[in-house]
């Protein structure tokens, strides 16, 4: 999308040389081929340090733009962001792609359904009522149970397992509010990528980025009925049990242990081997590795556990 239609789409003034937009990013990520965004001061380094080729911002930020980047500056950079989503937002499904290739070996329900342009590796089993989006690509030796449904981008890799009823890549919970608190959806056009030897268990949900990837990596088992938020990223041998939740953009080290209903706060980092009793709520970033937690607020087990038993003693 060129520049200058992106500036009158959001109401910029705009009088530079256009040049052609291929997609959205974020400060950090984006080249000089694509536009960026910023909504909050906190973010003025990565402004600074962005090669992106275009910036939404607003008055307040407009000067941290480098050298060389375009500024849009409008009064509501993330309103504008979220407006701006949507015509980058790739089709559901193409017509226009190559018909989905199959490797040796794989067994294909005949109730399932692979759109165009999906790539499925060898030995695998796909069964009833599977759908596996455009262009998204399965590896080897993956079984996926009945009713999974792998939206289109997203990759799995070599023998993970799928239990039925999960979604991997349906939209993050993203929107923009204005001033009169009307909603406008961020279009999620990252795409989840699930690395060697996980398993996940049934009706369980893994949301797209909305730039980037959502990452599982290798190793990571997921028990049913849990829900991984957008941009996310989980360690590789991990463990997440059932009803836990994991809000968007939190980044996990190694082996991080995740007890039932559980849940954590987003934009957090969790340090390698932290382990989370049944539960427990985190609202902030764990940098000691290898301890445990538990409770609400989240405290180290061990106080958690004194906690309790002065409680107990209070009712006597």
């Amino acid at each position: 999308m060129e520049l200058k239609e992106i500036a009158k789409l959001i109401d910029c003034e705009f009088t530079g040389d256009s040049f052609n937009i291929t997609s959205m990013n974020t400060l950090k990520d984006a080249t000089s081929s694509e536009l960026s965004f910023v909504s909050n001061s906190k973010y003025i380094k990565d402004i600074q340090d962005s090669k992106a080729g275009a910036i939404i911002v607003d008055k307040a930020t407009v000067q941290y733009v480098p050298d060389g980047c375009v500024a849009l500056v409008v009064d509501s950079p993330y309103w504008k962001m979220a407006t701006v989503s949507k015509e980058f937002a790739p089709l559901i499904e193409d017509e226009s792609l190559s018909s989905p290739i199959i490797g040796k070996g794989t067994k294909v329900s005949s109730k399932a359904e692979i759109a165009n342009g999906a790539k499925v590796g060898n030995n695998c089993t796909i069964m009833a009522h599977v759908y596996i989006g455009a262009e998204a690509i399965i590896g080897d030796n993956t079984i996926i149970y009945p009713n999974v449904t792998i939206y289109r981008d997203c990759v799995v890799g070599n023998d993970c397992i799928i239990h039925a009823n999960t979604t991997v890549g349906s939209d993050g919970f993203g929107f923009a509010t204005n001033h009169l608190g009307q909603h406008k959806k961020i279009y999620q056009n990252g795409n989840v990528v699930i690395e060697n030897d996980v398993e996940i268990g049934s009706s369980t949900t893994i949301d797209r980025a909305v730039f980037g990837s959502t990452l599982i990596k290798e190793g990571v088992r997921i028990d049913n009925l849990v829900q991984v938020g957008h941009n996310c990223v989980i360690g590789e041998y991990s463990v997440l049990v059932s009803q836990a939740g994991i809000s968007g953009s939190t980044t996990m080290g190694r082996n991080v242990v995740m007890g039932g209903q559980s849940a954590t706060a987003g934009h957090l980092s969790i340090a390698p081997f932290s382990r989370m009793a049944a539960r427990s709520g985190v609202t902030k970033s764990i940098k000691d590795p290898n301890k445990t937690f538990a409770g609400f607020p989240l405290m180290e087990h061990r106080t958690w556990l004194k906690l309790q038993g002065k409680i107990a003693k209070l009712l006597k």
